[in-house]
This record gives structure tokens, sequence and C-alpha cells, in this order.
């Protein structure tokens, strides 16, 4: 099975394209500057360096959210082109769970952070039991204070979130925080393929005509204009 997954929730995205248990090509863009003509050039770029056409795909994923608004309307609007287009299959994955796996294995409980703005962050807790992560504290948008005190074990911040309140999240936690390496603090497109292809292979599929972005909260501009 060869699966294209997309990652747009956050400014630094991409996709990554897997061969069954094989990563055969990931790629990283600016997703500030990114809109869906350039996301296809390079969609297009990354089945040339993997030696493949549209065609050979048989299962589109994506990292449905919480993240930017804008970015991941572009990323399932560019998902749902391609599922139309195809007639292939369409998965999703929590944009959250899949920024866990940047640290899988760990014994200490991983808390990605996204900025949300006005002064909330996008979070979620998780521990590593058997073979992936379990919730220890559900998605949702919220301040950082009200977040850290319920964090009550020691715990890897990542994300851009946790970037911004680092002094916060230090002074509070003391020793029971850690944060990641530059490279883990933004969501990693193999790692949405590699979950993506976990549910395909179940059978996990989703309705794509049904599928919306999983935002948290309203929009700035639904919140401004009352919608």
């Amino acid at each position: 099975m060869r699966l294209l997954a997309i990652e747009t929730a956050t400014m630094l995205g991409g996709l990554a394209i897997m061969d069954g248990a094989t990563l055969v090509a990931e790629s990283r863009i600016n997703v500030r500057v990114t809109h869906s003509e350039r996301l296809m050039k390079e969609i297009d770029h990354v089945l040339t360096v993997a030696g493949m056409e549209l065609g050979d795909i048989d299962v589109f994923g994506i990292s449905i959210g919480p993240g930017s608004f804008t970015g991941l309307r572009v990323g399932l609007s560019t998902v749902k082109g391609l599922v139309y287009a195809t007639g292939k299959k369409f998965v999703t994955v929590p944009t959250l769970e899949a920024f866990a796996w940047n640290v899988p294995f760990s014994d200490r409980q991983v808390c990605p952070l996204l900025d949300a703005r006005r002064k909330e962050v996008y979070a979620t807790a998780l521990k590593w039991v058997g073979d992936g992560f379990v919730k220890v504290i559900d998605e949702q948008a919220l301040r950082i204070g009200t977040l850290l005190s319920m964090i009550d074990a020691p715990t890897i911040f990542l994300g851009e979130g946790a970037i911004l309140n680092r002094e916060s999240i230090e002074r509070e936690l003391g020793g029971m925080a850690f944060f990641g390496s530059p490279p883990q603090m933004f969501p990693s497109p193999a790692n949405v393929a590699f979950l993506c292809m976990k549910k395909a292979e179940g059978g996990d599929y989703s309705d794509a005509l049904a599928a919306v972005p999983a935002y948290l909260r309203r929009s700035e501009a639904e919140i401004k204009f009352g919608h």
C-alpha cells in the first residue's frame, strides 16, 4: 500500500510518502507562504523523487488539526481534491497525537503545544504505554497557566507553544519540565504518514466529503463577525 500524507497545521509543514512500512520521501515547506498551487507543485516534486506518479498512490492522509486555520484549510482542500480526482481512500490523524511521535518510547509524558493566539495554546498530554501513546489530557485550547496546573509528572514539551512559553513552563514546573531539540519542535510529515498508514492498514478510513478541520474553537474572523 502506498500512502501520501500532508501536514499543514503549523508554519513548517510538509508531506511524506510511505510504501508499506517504508518511508520513501519527505519534504518540508514553509506554510506561511504556501497556497494550494505551491503545495500541488511540491506534491509533484516529491512524487518524482519517490519515482512515482499520482496514480500509484492508494491512500491520501492528512493531519486534521488543531493548528493554523489557514494551513488546515489549504491542506484539507488539497487532499480532498486529490481524493476526488483519483477515487482513492482517505484517512486523517490528530495533529497533536502525530506530533507526540517525535519522541516515542519516552519514559516521560509528552505535551505538544501549538500557538492558538489570544494567549492560549492548543495542547494535549500523552504517555507511552505498550507500543503507543495514550492521552493523559484531552486536546483543548486553553491558557498556558491552566495547562501547567494540570501537569503533575515529568513532561517533555514540544512545539511553537513551548518555545513561546518556555519561561513560564520552567518557572512553574522547574525540574519536571523538559524540551525537545529543534528538529523535534515541529510536527513531522513522516510521523503523520506513519500513523495514517496504521489507520489505513486497519481499514479505518474517513469520508473526504464530510471531513472538516479540528479547529477546537472558532476562528478570529468568526468571533469578530459573530458567526
